[in-house]
Formats: C-alpha cells, sequence, structure tokens
C-alpha cells in the first residue's frame, strides 16, 4: 500500500485545546495528538475525551492526525485504542510507545479487531510501533514483520537514551554519532518489511544548526521523516525531507538514460556524466520522483 507522506509529525500534548487548534492551522505533513508523556495522570481522561472530540471537528484534517496512545501495560492503553477505533472520526493511525515485541502488536491488533468488528469499521486503524527501549530496538526486525496494519517504525529517543544509558540528541549533547547504530537497525528493520522509518526528535526547540544536522543526517541514513517537537521546525523537515531540485532533475535523466538504451538507442552499458547506471539506480531515481510526487500533492 502507498504510505502516507511524513516529512515532518509534529508531536501536539492531547490536553491542550489550544495547541490543538494551533497546530491544524500548520502545513504539517502528520499532527501527533499525544495522550502518553505530554500528559499527567490525573488528565489522561479528560485529555482522551479531548482528543476524540477534535478528531470529530477535524473533518478532512482527521486523515493527517495520529493519536499516541498510552503503553501496554498501563491502566490506559486498552481505553485510548478502544475509544479510538469507535470514535465517529477515528484519527488515520495510532502510535504504541515502548513497543517491545510482536505480542505488544498482536495485543493492539486483536483488541482493534474486535472493536473495529462491534463498531461495523470499515477501515481498519493503521499501527505505528515506537521503538523506544533497549528490549524494542533489539527486537525491531521481528516487530516490523508482525502485522499488516503496521505503517512505520519509530525511533525515541527520550526513553531509549533512559533504556540504553546514552545522552539523547539535543543542545546539550549535539553531535548525535552515538546514536548511528541505533538510527541504522531501525533503518534496515523497518525498509526489509516495506515500513517506513521515522526518526524521533532532536530535543531542542531551536531551528539552529544543530537541528538541521540532525535531520540532515536523518535523511542519509535512510529515515522517510522525523519529529518535531516545536512548530518552527516544520517547515525545515518538510525542505529536508522533499527531493531537491537536483534530485528530480538526475532522476529524470537516469530514468531517459536507461530507457534509451533499452529501446535500442543506446549501448547495454549505460553511463551519464562518468557513472554507470543500472537497475539499481533506475529504482533509486523512481523512488525519487515518486517522493517529489507525494510531497507536492
Amino acid at each position: 500500500m502507498a504510505h502516507a507522506v511524513r516529512r515532518s509529525c509534529l508531536s501536539v500534548p492531547g490536553s491542550s485545546e489550544r495547541k490543538i487548534q494551533k497546530a491544524l492551522s500548520l502545513d504539517v505533513d502528520e499532527l501527533i495528538f499525544d495522550l502518553e508523556d505530554a500528559v499527567a495522570i490525573p488528565a489522561k481522561d479528560q485529555a482522551r475525551a479531548d482528543v476524540v472530540a477534535a478528531l470529530a471537528g477535524a473533518g478532512d484534517q482527521a486523515a493527517r492526525i495520529a493519536v499516541r496512545v498510552n503503553s501496554p501495560g498501563s491502566p490506559w492503553c486498552h481505553v485510548d485504542l478502544i475509544a479510538l477505533a469507535c470514535a465517529e472520526v477515528p484519527p488515520a493511525s495510532v502510535i504504541l510507545p515502548k513497543t517491545e515485541s510482536p505480542a505488544d502488536i498482536a495485543f493492539v491488533e486483536r483488541l482493534l479487531a474486535g472493536v473495529e468488528a462491534g463498531a461495523g469499521v470499515t477501515r481498519p486503524l493503521r499501527v505505528q510501533a515506537l521503538i523506544e527501549t533497549a528490549a524494542g530496538l533489539r527486537r525491531a526486525p521481528d516487530i516490523a514483520a508482525s502485522s499488516e496494519r503496521l505503517d512505520t517504525l519509530i525511533l525515541g529517543y527520550a526513553d531509549l537514551s533512559v533504556s540504553l544509558g546514552r545522552r539523547p540528541p539535543g543542545p546539550a549533547h549535539p553531535d548525535g554519532s552515538s546514536w548511528d547504530g541505533a538510527r541504522n537497525a531501525v533503518v534496515l528493520a523497518a525498509k526489509a518489511s516495506g515500513l517506513q522509518a521515522i526518526d524521533g526528535p532532536y530535543l531542542g526547540i531551536a531551528v539552529d544548526q544543530p537541528f538541521r544536522a540532525a535531520a540532515l543526517r536523518a535523511l542519509e541514513l535512510g529515515f522517510d521523516g522525523k519529529w518535531a517537537i516545536h512548530p518552527a521546525q516544520v517547515g525545515s523537515l518538510n525542505e529536508i525531507f522533499t527531493p531537491g531540485d537536483e534530485d528530480v532533475a538526475r532522476a529524470r535523466e537516469i530514468i531517459s538514460a536507461l530507457e534509451a538504451a533499452s529501446s535500442g538507442q543506446g549501448d547495454g552499458a549505460v553511463a551519464l556524466d562518468g557513472a554507470m547506471l543500472d537497475e539499481a539506480l533506475r529504482q533509486w531515481a523512481i523512488g525519487v520522483l515518486a517522493s517529489a510526487e507525494r510531497a507536492g500533492g
């Protein structure tokens, strides 16, 4: 299936109606209404009700809204899932925090399937798995392959930094190179199962050189997009994760050169500007053009 565009994913506290309404006006690919870390325990029930109400009033915008539910084993995870699955206007997907094994996804899948069957829902809720513990990182390939409902794997830095005993990328630790191993593990697991890989947030609110460097590194490693924790970061993420004019032009040149060769208008060994071209590069070019088209439309 075609994936939603997720260049920029902005997390918004589910307990703040003001921030939710402001976020709905932004040019962000995905809005994440957060019922987990951003909501204090006494406010969990009210935040859930507020998010369901916000979805009902979102109209067509619900198609770009995801909701981060509470973690498996918490007193609120199953309540969140039931409320969202049978909501008058459901979100496009739910994000499961602290996913540690295929069993966590299986729990969500069975619960959603039962609720949806009872409510007569015809469009199953999609699921995104947030990898933010050492156990989840180790089992990322199995998690990625565990369900047809899964759309993405997301690398969550804050909790994973605690689990691994490592400083998260942010203003206090702008050199995030120590995270490349975890980043590669999540990208590899996601791509091997046909999922998107989404990088977690840089834990600073400024749109400065370290923030842009972190986003560019995520792009270089194969992530499809990145979480933002401040609205000011959204524009930069959209720019960074959209193929530039130079990449689009190069992709078209590669496809044209290979098509000319296959139609007998060129040699069997195809070269362009001193570089040899093959089917793998054609697939890269197709992917670039598809990404550019999705981002533009």
